[in-house]
């Protein structure tokens, strides 16, 4: 039996990851904060596909919680075959506004727990020969898009170099590179998406969907929507410079969105 750790897991893109695991038959670790509601995405998954859940409240930017989690990937009794690194927020303004306390935070959840976390599993699926990484990033890293781009182009280049290491083992690895999808994380960050198209947002499930058949396919990156499809190869050949100016206008005022 497959056995997947999601961090995040109580709402949006982690419980829709939840979801599809559970869908496939998988048993699930599942971490986040809020012990109930992780209870709750338990109790659903458990009733509607009989799946195995275990439970594991954590916060992620505590030294201790996140070493907790490290170690129940690092174990070898009830071993994880697949972690997503979903856990992270966004701040709503760009980085000169921002408290740096603030920054310090938002780096670290996207870019030293998946690291932490990662580097916990890898011995076990080397050895194993088998298992898988997914690592949420976002379309807002192909871009210059304040310090949260930034941290998700880590994600991204982080995931695709992973691959390349991994692959000799039998251990896939995906950045999934999602645009603007229907969570809380607009929300929590404060952010005004009052000015968006209807057109531009995705459902977290066809998010996971598109994530789990680019899996199985075993591409490196995975890009929901013909949208963001077009999007992702577009800024790949636009000018730098072109690009950077056409942001820099739209991030000339403190607030903004981020994706």
């Amino acid at each position: 039996m497959t056995t997947v750790l999601i961090t995040g897991a109580s709402a949006g893109l982690g419980a829709a990851f939840a979801r599809g695991f559970a869908a496939k038959g998988c048993d699930l670790v599942l971490v986040a904060r809020d012990r109930e509601r992780l209870e709750s995405v338990a109790a659903s998954l458990a009733g509607e596909f009989g799946t195995v859940c275990e439970v594991l409240p954590a916060d992620l930017l505590d030294t201790g919680d996140l070493e907790r989690v490290a170690a129940r990937l690092a174990g070898t009794a009830r071993p994880v075959d697949v972690l997503v690194n979903n856990a992270g927020f966004g701040l709503p303004a760009p980085f000169p506004y921002n408290p740096y306390a603030d920054e310090e935070r938002m780096l670290d959840l996207l870019v030293k727990v998946p690291l932490r976390l990662t580097h916990a599993l890898l011995p076990g699926l080397r050895e194993r020969r088998r298992g898988a990484v997914l690592n949420v990033s976002s379309v807002a890293g192909l871009l210059p898009t304040g310090t949260y781009g930034a941290a998700k182009a880590w994600v991204t280049a982080f995931s695709e170099s992973l691959r390349v290491d991994m692959e000799p083992y039998g251990v896939r690895v995906l950045a999934v590179v999602p645009g603007f999808t229907r969570t809380e994380f607009q929300e929590r960050a404060g952010m005004d998406v009052s000015a968006l198209s209807e057109a531009v947002w995705l459902e977290p499930e066809a998010v996971v969907a598109k994530a789990l058949s680019d899996l199985a396919r075993r591409r490196p990156i995975s890009v929901t929507g013909r949208r963001y499809r077009a999007y992702a190869l577009a800024v790949r050949h636009l000018p730098r410079g072109f690009v950077a100016r056409k942001m820099a206008r739209r991030r000339a005022a403190p607030t903004g969105t981020r994706t």
